[in-house]
């Protein structure tokens, strides 16, 4: 095993990403802070994921594989890891010297965290004036709510999403996915790399701040709008409703999107509903919500006719709409491959598995093959004895 100290990053096989070279310490847990780094790793940045002698709590979580994590292993592809216990002078010291050759460090501890560890930013800087350092909080840097702990249905909760969610005059409904994190997620590596095209100019780093509070809200950018002299207790609801929306079939549920006046004519035509289209009392998208009750039925007669998929054929490019399938479908689903969006990918528990890959395209740096997320081993033997900080490897 390799000491922190004495660590070097393996390197990636297959091209160069736009992000190769860069050096990325992960100190994050759960998904968003991780999955951020993994974005970061996806375009090529080579990504060290540190945890605590227990790991990242998502290890943890509820898996039907025997020996690991599905989520984990979902978040944390293509990192390589140790494990530092940053309470021992010496794990924290093994850290610092990491950060004198780092690019960006990444942590999701709450604000008053950091100073305690001697790892926050003012600290850094102070070793690594180029470091670019990002904290993940649940509610931001200040203000009375910085040192709660914040999770996605937490703020799903908080920021109005769930209200939303539930049907109308309804209890309100959980968005299950962790959209929130997986927002963050994103917004971390879009902030990151901003901040390392920037230092290309200055030669210098500097904090980046996510949360989730500002997820869970630049989210509902659509909703968030209240002009001057407007009540503020309004509908902000976008959803269209009766005819967007899902629907059953014949056999399964489709999804349909018929908006616009050229999909709401195709719809009426392929479904054999020509007299809706002909009445003027559902010729707007608005008119159509508001007769939903006297549309909806016809419509669901219609659409019996036939299976959600053989209604996908029929529609064609007329008409939006989607078979409702399973997240399993994906796997082998012939879009999903012509995109290349699912990859083999060796594991040295769980051995081979399928799994998502590079999220986005890039013609001349595609970026590099991914490989597995990190297998924790033990930093120290259970009696205490103090041992070099251990690298969890590269799968």
């Amino acid at each position: 095993m390799a000491t922190a100290s004495a660590f070097t990053f393996a390197g990636r096989t297959g091209a160069a990403g736009p992000l190769s070279g860069v050096r990325v310490l992960d100190l994050s847990a759960y998904i968003a802070g991780p999955y951020g780094c993994t974005l970061l790793a996806d375009q090529g940045a080579d990504v060290l994921k540190v945890e605590p002698p227990g790991g990242d709590n998502l290890r943890n979580y509820p898996s039907t594989l025997q020996a690991e994590s599905r989520a984990f292993i979902g978040v944390n592809r293509s990192k390589q890891g140790i494990t530092l216990d940053l309470k021992q002078p010496h794990d924290l010291a093994a850290l610092l010297r990491l950060v004198r050759e780092a690019d960006v460090l990444v942590h999701n501890f709450r604000p008053s965290v950091p100073r305690r560890l001697g790892i926050d930013h003012d600290q850094l800087n102070l070793i690594n004036p180029r470091l670019v350092y990002c904290a993940v909080t649940g509610y931001g840097e200040s203000g009375p709510m910085k040192d709660k702990a914040g999770y996605d249905q937490v703020l799903q909760t908080m920021t109005g999403m769930c209200a939303l969610q539930g049907k109308r005059g309804g209890a309100p409904e959980i968005i299950y996915g962790s959209v929130v994190d997986y927002y963050a997620a994103a917004l971390l590596a879009a902030g990151v790399s901003s901040a390392l095209y920037e230092r290309e100019r200055s030669g210098l780093g500097q904090f980046v701040g996510v949360s989730l509070l500002r997820s869970a809200l630049t989210m509902q950018s659509a909703r968030m709008i209240w002009a001057e002299g407007e009540s503020l207790d309004i509908g902000r609801d976008m959803r269209s409703g009766g005819v967007t929306g899902i629907h059953p079939a014949r056999e399964g549920h489709l999804y349909l999107s018929a908006n616009t006046p050229r999909f709401w004519k195709a719809l009426c035509e392929r479904t054999g509903l020509q007299a809706l289209h002909a009445d003027a009392r559902y010729d707007s998208v608005r008119k159509r919500a508001e007769h939903a009750g006297e549309i909806v039925p016809h419509l669901h007669a219609a659409l019996l006719r036939h299976t959600a998929r053989e209604w996908e054929a029929i529609f064609g490019d007329e008409v939006p709409c989607a078979a409702a399938l399973k997240v399993e479908d994906m796997f082998d689903h012939p879009q999903v491959l012509a995109e290349g969006m699912v990859g083999d990918i060796q594991h040295p528990v769980i051995g081979r598995y399928r799994g998502v890959t590079r999220p986005v395209v890039f013609g001349r740096t595609p970026g590099p093959d991914p490989f597995a997320a990190p297998v924790l081993r033990e930093a120290a033997a259970a009696a205490g004895q103090a041992e070099p900080p251990r690298e969890t490897g590269k799968a």
